[in-house]
């Protein structure tokens, strides 16, 4: 058997910026164990597999280690495989995924997906994360992930978490999060839990990211900056209980995989 497989660097401009993706067009559905087989041998944050359905896409996403249900900077990367490798036509692409339907539209500034808001509640700063990150975050939040916000740009640019300590936080991962110099907020965000110790950039965290922000500054279009060491801008725009974010995608190398 063989599979094609392409690398995107997603939510980037040039290569070795933003996210690295492995995308893995099917005809149909492998085996579980075989796809997270093959996302463990390409040890990227993620894989994204997808089998054409009608005139939709079902798309799944998985780490090395184990399946998630929403991945946005995999999804863009998809989608940028499907314009500008697999000729698919029109401006827009729907999928369907374990977290309802996603579309994602092509336009003059990159692509934008369209996302379901992600909710949180204010909670009490966990007992640790100062010992954790060495400086006290401001406020805490729960829902998918953990979000934490700290005072200033340099204090994200800062931190040297413990990722063991970040383990015992409740949700999936942890994002740490901050107003912009130059921009409305920037970002860091920990998975020790998925093996992902950083993500360069994560599409699915600006999800919760982008409604607090947007509540906070008064307004529904941001620009934020993760400051991973790679680093990623992702432009969000907060319409009612959707998030639509827009990046660039841009090739690594396209391959092929021999079973």
């Amino acid at each position: 058997m063989e599979l094609r497989l392409f690398q995107v660097d997603a939510f980037a401009d040039r290569v070795f910026e933003g996210n690295p993706a492995a995308v893995v067009p099917l005809d149909e559905w492998l085996d579980d164990a075989l796809l997270q087989a093959i996302a463990g041998e390409n040890n990227l944050s993620e894989t994204a597999f997808f089998v054409a359905t009608g005139d939709a896409f079902r798309l799944r996403w998985f780490t090395p280690e184990s399946e998630v249900d929403l991945c946005g900077h995999a999804t863009l990367a998809t989608a940028h495989v499907l314009f500008e490798h697999l000729g698919h036509t029109g401006d827009e692409i729907v999928f369907a995924s374990r977290s309802g339907e996603l579309r994602v539209r092509r336009g003059d500034d990159g692509l934008e997906l369209d996302f379901p808001a992600g909710t949180c509640r204010e909670i009490g700063i966990p007992s640790g994360m100062h010992e954790a990150f060495g400086i006290r975050p401001r406020q805490a939040f729960e829902g998918s992930d953990c979000m934490l916000v700290f005072g200033s740009e340099s204090e994200i640019r800062s931190l040297s978490p413990d990722f063991r300590a970040l383990q015992r936080v409740p949700g999936r991962g942890v994002i740490a999060t901050a107003p912009g110099d130059d921009c409305d907020f920037v970002s860091r965000c920990f998975f020790p839990k998925l093996h992902v110790d950083e993500d360069p950039v994560t599409g699915s965290a600006h999800c919760q990211m982008a409604p607090y922000w947007a509540q906070r500054l008064g307004r529904h279009e941001l620009v934020a900056r993760q400051v991973s060491a790679r680093g990623g801008t992702v432009r969000c725009r907060v319409v009612g209980e959707r998030v639509r974010l827009a990046g660039r995608a841009v090739d690594f190398f396209e391959g092929t995989i021999r079973l």
